[in-house]
């Protein structure tokens, strides 16, 4: 699939099950929690400085944002969870939200990967490994995104990635790609699983 970055733009903000676009056009679900860079990802990834507002305060965003990619597939930036602060009804408004997109989205077909954000300085929490194990659990693909590389260097990096790796992900074969929204590393390598699994039926 053939598409033009450069005309990229927010299509539409979900707050309920009601309002999940019903249209076939492939969907690419961001995952993680709070602060973890997904917004920052989105806007590096379309080459945009601000299509994606980053929140100054962490687990505002209880909504889902889809994207539109030069109209041939939608980027959808699900609400950041594990935010200690965030109240008891909040919490309960993301979780119905998230379950709802993968459980009772009529455009759930179109979903062809989701990118799984981590921070690399702390790797998995509990929240992350729940929702792993909840698209393992459902058949969902995935990538792990491995953010913020920038803040470490480079042997910190090798030593965080191959913590990570050994620790959580040892012979399971799920993929990790590093990324940093500051240097851009990754993100040649994310268009390239993107654009594979697009390519599929």
């Amino acid at each position: 699939m053939k598409f033009n970055v450069n005309n990229s733009s927010i299509a539409m903000t979900v707050g309920n099950s009601k309002q999940f676009p019903r249209d076939p056009k492939p969907e690419i679900a961001l995952s993680g929690r709070s602060n973890v860079g997904k917004s920052s990802l989105i806007n590096t990834m379309l080459g945009r400085k601000s299509l994606a507002r980053v929140s100054s305060a962490p687990g505002k965003t209880i909504t889902i944002n889809y994207y539109s990619v030069d109209g041939k597939f939608y980027l959808v930036d699900l609400p950041g969870y594990g935010y200690a602060k965030r109240s008891a009804e909040s919490k309960k408004s993301w979780s119905s939200l998230t379950e709802d997109y993968f459980l009772k989205n009529p455009s759930s077909d179109a979903i062809r990967l989701i990118v799984q954000l981590v921070d690399i300085r702390t790797g998995p929490t509990d929240d992350d490994i729940m929702m792993i194990n909840f698209m393992i659990d459902c058949g969902y693909p995935f990538v792990i995104v491995a953010t913020k590389t920038d803040k470490l260097s480079k042997s910190q990096l090798n030593t965080a990635l191959n913590n990570m790796k050994e620790e959580y992900f040892a012979g399971t074969g799920i993929e990790i790609i590093p990324f940093s929204s500051v240097t851009r590393d990754g993100k040649e390598e994310l268009w390239s699983r993107i654009c594979d699994v697009l390519s599929k039926k």
